[in-house]
């Protein structure tokens, strides 16, 4: 699998720029689908960039990497959900074993179940989409066993689970608010997780942090009551969506040249070469976005935009695009041929 069209590097160093997504914060009124227009607009600025940096190669195969990253992000959703389950079968599998050792202690006969009957993480565990998504993509955590193992030691070590086991409300909702901080506390921001992740695809380097945002909501989203029939985020909100992802990266490359004449008769005193290589492509981007989706507000976009500028380029990038975008729009609009505000 070609690593090509997924690492997506600034122009001055070698390292993926993952701070947009650490920082992000997201409306909770995309919550309803894994998705959005925000985690669109991030991947196709990241396969734009790489297929110039690739020497303008196949479009449809560069349209295919896109699908790909996106279909990938999605995965990694269940596969942070599944981590759940995972945690809590070790767990038992450990007990169950401990237990049946010879001559075995007070404790190991009579072990604290609490974690193992955790009723919110066997709602996870019995979950039809969850059951179905991981048979269909043959999802499974079985290569990084040491990871879900540490993983369990660690949750088993801190403060979170002995405030637990010391809660007094053994009831699902303490069960559930157990994972969710879990989540948020331990597993969020872990950087043994995203070595595991790392190692299990490579399509993962900038989706860690934003997918376990998602994963947080799904977990405060569950309710007792759903059982198993309780509904996880879909892949896109609609059919509009999924076109909005095609459409954004075929309109961005097909007018590339054009934006980027357009844009370069606006960098006056700036030489184009001097320019960082991914201010031009998110200008690019937005101005596509801008021309062919009337139906959002341009201050949406540019705001996008602007804020991806401030962690995938340089620290003054956000002023100079939104500078120049600004300027592009008032050309835009003095010919007529845009039309909105």
């Amino acid at each position: 699998m070609s690593e090509k069209y997924i690492i997506f590097c600034s122009d001055t160093v070698n390292l993926p720029e993952i701070y947009y997504l650490r920082t992000l914060k997201i409306n909770t009124k995309f919550f309803h689908t894994m998705i959005n227009r925000i985690l669109i607009r991030i991947k196709v600025l990241q396969i734009v960039f790489a297929y110039y940096q690739n020497g303008e190669e196949d479009l449809k195969v560069a349209e295919n990497e896109l699908l790909l990253s996106l279909q990938r992000s999605y995965d990694l959703y269940y596969y942070l959900l599944l981590l759940i389950v995972e945690i809590t079968c070790f767990q038992e599998q450990r007990l169950e074993t401990r237990k049946n050792k010879y001559r075995p202690s007070e404790d190991e006969r009579r072990p604290n179940m609490r974690l193992v009957d955790n009723r919110f993480a066997r709602q996870v565990q019995s979950n039809e989409m969850l059951r179905k998504y991981v048979k269909d993509h043959g999802i499974s955590w079985v290569s990084e066993t040491d990871f879900v193992k540490s993983t369990l030691d660690m949750i088993l070590a801190s403060d979170i689970y002995r405030d637990y086991l010391n809660n007094p409300d053994d009831s699902y909702k303490t069960d559930q608010e157990f994972w969710r901080s879990v989540f948020r506390k331990l597993i969020c921001g872990n950087e043994a997780l995203e070595e595991a992740l790392e190692s299990i695809s490579i399509y993962w380097n900038d989706d860690v942090d934003i997918i376990e945002t998602f994963v947080i909501k799904t977990i405060r989203r569950f309710e007792e009551a759903n059982g198993s029939e309780q509904e996880l985020l879909p892949m896109f909100k609609d059919k509009e969506d999924t076109e909005f992802v095609i459409s954004l990266f075929r309109q961005s490359l097909l007018h590339g040249d054009e934006y980027r004449e357009r844009i370069g008769r606006h960098l006056k005193n700036w030489e184009s070469e001097r320019v960082a290589n991914m201010d031009l492509v998110i200008m690019q981007v937005a101005l596509a976005e801008i021309l062919n989706f009337p139906e959002i507000p341009i201050k949406v976009t540019l705001n996008e935009y602007i804020d991806a500028a401030r962690y995938y380029s340089t620290p003054k990038s956000g002023p100079f695009i939104n500078g120049i975008l600004d300027s592009v729009i008032t050309e835009l609009k003095n010919e007529k041929i845009l039309l909105r505000n």
